[in-house]
């Protein structure tokens, strides 16, 4: 059995663009584990290999690899960058010890890269950073330093300086051991030659290097006292305080290079394996009962205990079913029985496989610290906990973001109903949060996602790897509803008729929640007017009812209910009857609420040159958009808004012509606000419309 302090799980992660999955290959180069590099732009990258990712030049779903570098062995997860496939990311965060975060020389902290520290900062993940791209028109590493602090609010800890800057950078300063390495122009990662420190660097060298061992000995208040006393420490002790700081996540060591041209690779993964956290310097993960709730026991990692597994990904191949695990603790060998604690069914492990992208390797067992791939697996989803059947656990399971825009799709013949059932259902089992509905009345398929591209890489999907050509309707946004005003009401359901009737009286008073709430139920009944074993039934009643609203059938969100008295039947009463009486109560009140459609808000972030910031801010503002930000860029300008999905469809067509082509953008769901009155009404005739025609 291998060493667990010799492996490192990792996720290269960052914005769209920034070169995470170029770096991958270098990294793959570097180790051995590939011997011709494939490029992202020729559509050849390892990690890149759904024809979708080939195509559009982006990373839509994780790969893992595993690679070596000195003795060490690297699980590596390249994560997509783009914002609508972020439970990617946020999925292989959840299962990672460590990762490197890469941003661009020159574009610097984007708006997803701030996702995605926070979705890392959420799992308590220990990042090194890479400022890639030194060799681009704009680059700046110390501005992107000073971003990573202002922008992020993170500790970046320089590690080395480049030398040149754009189509100048030939090499980089090591501070810690005061090196200089430069590359020649062969573009090989093993051509450079160590030198001397450029004269004109090295007051600037030693400058850093002073910061960096001060704020690394912090650590170590004896080394510290030392230093401060005159006395220089080793490399070693030096190291040692660096990888407690990084995996404490008091800090991140910052390396800067161009995987590109394959410069500075080597110093990351150097970095990895010296300051990133093997699978038992992290803190375990958390054990949970049936609800959720944290019991307090953690899932050590050991191979000494019984096995305790995280179901992270799942993906469907050309040979069946393939589930991604992270094993925590214990051994699994094929053959094995586990227990599916979600379904409380068991499965045997018939293979398993070490993953190289769309490669495999057939293993006969894994250990504490993996990440493997099983295949042929049949109940399992994303976020179940594979254990030993006799000993039962939960792990801390994975919560998804909520689907905010839908579209209605039908097959071009009627023969593709089936195939389109079978594709759609092994597609939710590989995303959660892509859903599917049934439109009842219609008889429509309704796919609901995260933005305009992640449905549109489903139908893509759906129409080459499952061969079902669709009917797309156009692109519907997820309205809700709420009210405006409080109400205090009273309703009795009463109903006699022969034999023992129905009874059950509540007084109660429903108010606006505070945004992001959706719905509380409380009770203030003093004196047992309304008996406590109602109020579930109560409860039950009014949230069953918050999936329509009165307006326009859309679900209701952020309401308050108060019930704080009522009157029962000592023979009529029952929990059925307080059911009825709450539905009926929500159907009285709520048009009585100043109920109101909101839409759902957009944090949108556009890049666009210089000469067009005017156009795109004009067109923002004529699409209901709330300027937040602007500041300059090295090539242009950003501009941070807030703006209605409805009004976002088919942007990036309109902000190409406005910029001859130069212009991008990044949205992701932000928040919930009412609607302006003339699109309220639109929406509610919509939706009166489509009741009529059904």
């Amino acid at each position: 059995m291998t060493d667990l302090s010799h492996y490192r799980n990792i996720g290269i992660f960052a914005h769209v663009d920034a070169g995470k999955t170029t770096t991958t290959e270098r990294i793959l180069k570097l180790t051995g584990k590939i011997h011709k590099t494939g490029e992202v732009h020729d559509g050849a990258a390892t990690t890149d290999f759904m024809e979708q990712e080939q195509e559009r030049g982006i990373t839509i779903q994780s790969a893992a690899t595993t690679c070596f570098w000195k003795d060490h062995r690297l699980n590596i997860i390249d994560t997509p960058g783009h914002v609508d496939f972020t439970v990617e990311v946020y999925r292989s965060l959840k299962v990672l010890d460590g990762g490197v975060g890469v941003f661009c020389g020159s574009g610097g902290v984007e708006p997803q890269s701030e996702t995605n520290w926070r979705y890392a900062n959420d799992s308590e993940v220990a990042r090194v950073i890479f400022v890639n791209k030194l060799d681009r028109m704009g680059a700046d590493f110390l501005r992107v330093v000073d971003q990573v602090k202002n922008v992020l609010g993170a500790n970046p800890l320089v590690m080395c300086l480049p030398i040149g800057i754009e189509e100048d950078f030939v090499g980089l300063v090591d501070l810690l051991t005061r090196q200089a390495y430069v590359w020649d122009d062969s573009g090989l990662p093993e051509n450079y030659e160590v030198v001397d420190i450029p004269a004109d660097m090295v007051d600037k060298v030693e400058q850093y290097r002073e910061q960096m061992i001060e704020t690394a000995l912090e650590q170590d208040d004896d080394l510290l006292m030392a230093y401060m006393e005159g006395e220089e420490p080793s490399i070693e002790d030096v190291k040692r305080c660096i990888r407690k700081g990084t995996i404490a996540l008091d800090f991140f060591p910052t390396y800067c290079g161009s995987a590109f041209k394959n410069k500075g690779v080597q110093m990351v993964l150097d970095a990895v394996v010296d300051y990133l956290p093997c699978p038992t310097d992290v803190e375990p993960q958390p054990l949970t009962d049936e609800e959720g709730n944290e019991t307090g026991e953690v899932a050590t990692v050991s191979k000494d205990e019984s096995l305790k597994a995280l179901a992270f990904k799942i993906m469907e191949d050309r040979f069946g079913a393939l589930t991604f695990v992270r094993i925590y603790s214990g051994v699994l060998n094929k053959g094995d029985t586990i227990l599916n604690s979600f379904t409380g069914k068991t499965e045997r492990i018939g293979r398993m496989v070490e993953m190289h992208a769309d490669d495999r390797n057939e293993i006969s067992s894994a250990q504490a610290g993996d990440i493997i791939a099983i295949v042929g697996m049949k109940n399992v989803q994303t976020g179940h906990t594979l254990c030993d059947p006799k000993h039962p656990v939960t792990l801390e399971p994975m919560i998804f973001p909520e689907p905010v825009i839908s579209i209605a799709v039908r097959p071009k013949d009627k023969g593709g109903s089936e195939k389109m059932g079978i594709a759609i259902g092994k597609m939710i089992a590989e995303d959660p949060s892509f859903r599917v509905e049934t439109d009842e009345d219609s008889g429509e398929t309704i796919l609901k996602g995260m933005g305009e591209l992640h449905l549109d890489i489903k139908v893509d999907i759906l129409a080459r790897t499952y061969g079902v050509d669709l009917i797309v309707g156009a692109p519907q946004v997820a309205y809700r509803e709420t009210i405006t005003v409080p109400v205090e009401d009273s309703y009795t359901h009463k109903k006699q008729s022969g034999g023992s009737g129905q009874f059950g009286k509540i007084d109660y008073r429903i108010k606006p929640g505070e945004p992001g709430t959706g719905f509380v139920f409380t009770s203030s009944v003093v004196g047992g007017n309304v008996p406590k074993e109602f109020f579930p039934a109560i409860e039950k009643g009014f949230k069953g009812m918050m999936e329509e609203g009165p307006l326009a059938g859309y679900p209701v969100l952020d309401v308050e209910i108060d019930l704080y008295d009522g009157g029962f039947h000592a023979v009529d009463s029952s929990a059925v009857a307080f059911e009825i009486a709450a539905k009926g109560a929500f159907r009285q009140s709520m048009p009585k609420a100043g109920p109101q459609i909101i839409e759902p808000i957009m944090k949108v972030d556009v890049f666009t040159p210089e000469d067009h910031v005017g156009d795109v801010i004009g067109d923002l503002n004529r699409r209901r958009g709330m300027i937040k930000d602007q500041e300059p860029t090295a090539t242009g300008a950003r501009i941070k808004a807030d703006v209605p999905l409805s009004e976002m469809f088919g942007y990036i067509g309109h902000l190409r012509t406005m910029t001859s082509g130069r212009g991008q953008f990044s949205m992701e769901f932000s928040h919930y606000l009412p609607c302006p009155q003339n699109v309220s009404t639109e929406v509610i005739a919509a939706a009166k419309a489509r009741k009529e025609a059904k």
